[in-house]
């Protein structure tokens, strides 16, 4: 026999018994539909947190201010601050693996249009700043040094800010906005930036120079920094190498001994990353090979039916070999049978898992991202527990002695 004709006398056994044949790969069905959910759930998370992540910045550290102990008291970070303008100068001079380093100094305000107001979070800062976060201008321009050496009265705002003051769609630059009570010319509006991870909106903010912020909002510019510092390390590799340098510097500039603890606080963005990540993928991991589970039962479900079909086919075995077909020509038509059953399986599984990842995405709108090379293993992974399932009863078949069989009733 030839493989074409293999191949219809196996189709035709099966459509035989189609509703015994669909019983038969539901277990394959679930198991890959599950796979494909679970992997496309799993993937989705991880892109969600990648893009989150990289909204902040590239390579980034948060230096932030601590505290020391007063009178038996002890305050968490950033309850005091111990950071100095000259260790933000020293960062950006002094340490090789960093690139650029910024000034966030922060305050909730309420800005003011001609017609509306908002209030939100006013950041004073350096151009270095939107460099680090990667975050151009949509419109306008940037703050400049020049601007923050002459402290003048320029404003960036977010795309949220924007709209909630001027409209949707409204080109504010050039208008003035008032700062409490102090106006200000709006230069630039900031490229829209998106949520963060717990659902900040980034884009709800205001940007100015610091040294307008310390004069203006804060009162004066002096010896102490009354915010964070926004790191930007060399490259992805040397973030961590950049973490330990600038720690070893400002333990160095604060005198701090060798039991002391640090009077300041470094976030990694990229160990946070890599943890949340890892967690997804240890979920993402688990869920698949719960999910999987249901693939071993289709193929014990495929070898049981194959079984009960060498068993109800035995006279008919017995008859092809007494036509002159050979052993192996009875074991291929079995093992295509089987082959059959779970491939079918794996393609309605398919669908059946894309499916399931669309309508989720769409009933809670949780992040998918359905990956070819998954659908690709789960339906080669299918055709594999078809063979290895089906190729038992497929022998049992071709060792069967015509005679024998002839006889059966």
């Amino acid at each position: 026999m030839t493989w074409f004709q293999t191949l219809r006398v196996a189709l035709r056994a099966i459509w035989r018994n189609r509703m015994r044949s669909f019983l038969t790969t539901l277990g394959i069905i679930i198991g890959v539909g599950a796979v494909i959910a679970m992997m496309a759930i799993g993937a989705g998370a991880k892109s969600q947190i990648e893009q989150a992540f990289a909204a902040m910045g590239t390579n980034l550290l948060i230096v932030m201010p601590g505290s020391t102990t007063t009178g038996g008291s002890r305050g968490g970070f950033g309850s005091m601050p111990t950071l100095t303008w000259d260790d933000l100068e020293a960062i950006r001079s002094e340490v090789p693996s960093v690139k650029r380093a910024a000034a966030a100094l922060r305050s909730t305000q309420s800005l003011v249009s001609e017609e509306q107001n908002w209030t939100t979070s006013v950041t004073g800062t350096s151009p270095e700043y939107f460099d680090i976060r990667n975050w151009p201008v949509s419109s306008g321009v940037n703050i400049t040094s020049t601007d923050v050496e002459g402290g003048t009265k320029v404003i960036v705002l977010g795309q949220t800010v924007a709209e909630k003051l001027y409209g949707a769609n409204a080109d504010p630059v050039g208008q003035s906005v008032r700062v409490g009570t102090t106006p200000f010319t709006i230069v630039g509006v900031a490229a829209r930036k998106g949520q963060s991870a717990s659902g900040q909106d980034y884009d709800d903010a205001a940007f100015i120079p610091y040294t307008t912020f310390a004069r203006k909002i804060q009162g004066g510019l002096g010896k102490y920094l009354q915010g964070t510092i926004f790191v930007e390390a060399i490259s992805g590799e040397a973030t961590s190498r950049a973490q330990t340098e600038v720690t070893a510097l400002l333990r160095d500039r604060h005198h701090l001994g060798d039991g002391a603890d640090d009077d300041f606080s470094i976030r990694n963005l990229a160990e946070i990353a890599g943890a949340q990540q890892q967690g997804t993928d240890t979920m993402t991991t688990l869920l698949a090979s719960v999910a999987a589970v249901s693939l071993l039962v289709g193929g014990i479900g495929i070898m049981n039916i194959m079984l009960v079909s060498v068993t109800e086919r035995t006279r008919e075995i017995g008859v092809r070999m007494a036509l002159g077909a050979k052993p192996a020509d009875i074991l291929l038509q079995f093992l295509v049978e089987a082959l059959s059953l779970a491939m079918a399986g794996g393609i309605l599984g398919v669908g059946f898992g894309v499916g399931v990842a669309r309508w989720l995405a769409g009933r809670f709108g949780w992040p998918v991202l359905v990956q070819p090379q998954v659908i690709f293993l789960s339906a080669a992974f299918s055709g594999a527990v078809g063979i290895i399932f089906g190729l038992y009863p497929a022998r049992r078949a071709s060792q069967l002695d015509p005679i024998d069989a002839l006889r059966y009733e």
